[in-house]
């Protein structure tokens, strides 16, 4: 635009030229030389105003031109005072908030079919999930959402929860299988120690028994007895020791409840736990490798994550968008949220509008408004010309006329 707006002033210059030579040959061409005339002092008038803005014409020092660069930090000022002035108030924002419901439309458009499918809503939601994760630092991360656990730990006292559970599985006859599992698990370990009962028992014996060699038999038998009676409370149900150690359960689970001693020692237990760094190391492992799989779980496309997102936001699409009391809620939250962030941090953003420009360098402020407005300058230019060609017709015209 800018060739073009040039080209037609250098076209209006060589029309008058011609007309110029060709004036004495017949009298119309009278009104072409008016025309080419009045148009070039058009073209370049705006020619000169529109370069005035941005800089100085042919880099000549004339007085009110290069006006932007000029008056950046003024423009900087007044651009910051009419966003504060026009958008940036609480009662504008609260009046425009009041007439929108936002929870409405936002619950139309979660609650359409096509909207829960949406891949690049998942992908993006995910991904930004994921971006998140990576952002934040995982140590310190870690060592937050541990404090928190341990803080909301140290509220809850841990015995009579213990023991009530422990009453309710016993009651409803779910303690067989943890019966069961702990038979099991002294089977294993007397498996793994039995060089260490032998040995026992052979320390026990006395120096006949070791001299016959009866301090082996008896190692075997103490062994064999002992499988024996593991193995027969595992398959008997009405096994004694088995309705001993349920007995020991009970007891344990009524004085984990009512004995003030007990409960003492198992939160002091508790916290002795908690302030272990053992215990933190481990958690900051843990941590980790759940972070890592949420990361790997948000960014795989093949994650059951999808399907459960989308039944999500359906849910809480349908919940917006069928709910007034909702509606009202997230709407009146919404208009005070924004209102609080113009009212808290309004003079924040506006004076980084303002610096912002202020910090641009003349050429950079030039190039950008420049380039903001566009084609729209060039057609000043042209208009100038054409606008300024049809007007010397008509003071032709009158000048023929009178």
């Amino acid at each position: 635009m800018r060739r073009a707006a040039t080209g037609l002033l250098l076209a209006m210059a060589g029309l008058f030229l011609l007309a110029r030579h060709l004036l004495p040959s017949h009298p119309a061409w009278s009104w072409v030389l008016a025309f080419s005339e009045a148009a070039m002092v058009g073209g370049l008038a705006d020619w000169f105003a529109v370069t005035a803005l941005f800089r100085r014409p042919l880099g000549l020092p004339i007085p009110h031109t290069a006006i932007i660069p000029e008056n950046k930090d003024r423009i900087a000022d007044t651009m910051a005072a009419f966003l504060r002035d026009n958008f940036l108030t609480p009662q504008v924002v609260a009046r425009r908030l009041r007439e929108l419901n936002l929870a409405a439309v936002a619950g139309a458009w979660l609650g359409h079919p096509g909207a829960g499918q949406s891949s690049r809503l998942r992908a993006g939601a995910a991904e930004l999930f994921a971006q998140v994760l990576e952002s934040l630092d995982p140590e310190r991360l870690g060592r937050q959402v541990r404090a928190g656990l341990v803080r909301q730990l140290e509220r809850i006292e841990v015995a009579p929860l213990l023991g009530r559970m422990m009453a309710a599985a016993i009651a409803d006859g779910r303690h067989g299988p943890v019966i069961g599992s702990l038979v099991r698990w002294a089977g294993f370990t007397l498996e793994d120690n039995e060089a260490l009962v032998r040995d026992l028992v052979h320390q026990r014996a006395s120096s006949v028994l070791r001299w016959t060699g009866l301090d082996e038999r008896l190692a075997n038998s103490v062994i064999d007895g002992l499988y024996k009676l593991l193995a027969e409370v595992i398959v008997d149900p009405d096994h004694p020791l088995r309705g001993k150690i349920e007995d020991g359960l009970r007891r344990l689970a009524h004085d984990l409840v009512h004995d003030e001693a007990l409960r003492d020692r198992v939160e002091r237990a508790k916290r002795e736990l908690l302030a272990n760094p053992a215990v933190g190391d481990w958690w900051q492992g843990v941590w980790e490798q759940i972070r890592t799989g949420l990361i790997a779980r948000a960014r795989d496309p093949g994650a059951g994550s999808g399907a459960q997102l989308r039944e999500g936001l359906a849910e809480l699409g349908r919940a917006l968008r069928d709910d007034p009391v909702l509606q009202l809620q997230i709407n009146r939250f919404a208009r005070r949220t924004a209102v609080g962030l113009v009212t808290r941090y309004g003079a924040q953003i506006v004076r980084l509008v303002s610096d912002t420009v202020r910090r641009w360098d003349a050429t950079t402020v030039t190039a950008r408004l420049e380039s903001a407005v566009g084609r729209d300058l060039q057609f000043i230019r042209i208009n100038g010309t054409l606008v300024g060609g049809l007007f010397g017709l008509a003071i032709h015209a009158v000048e023929i006329w009178l």
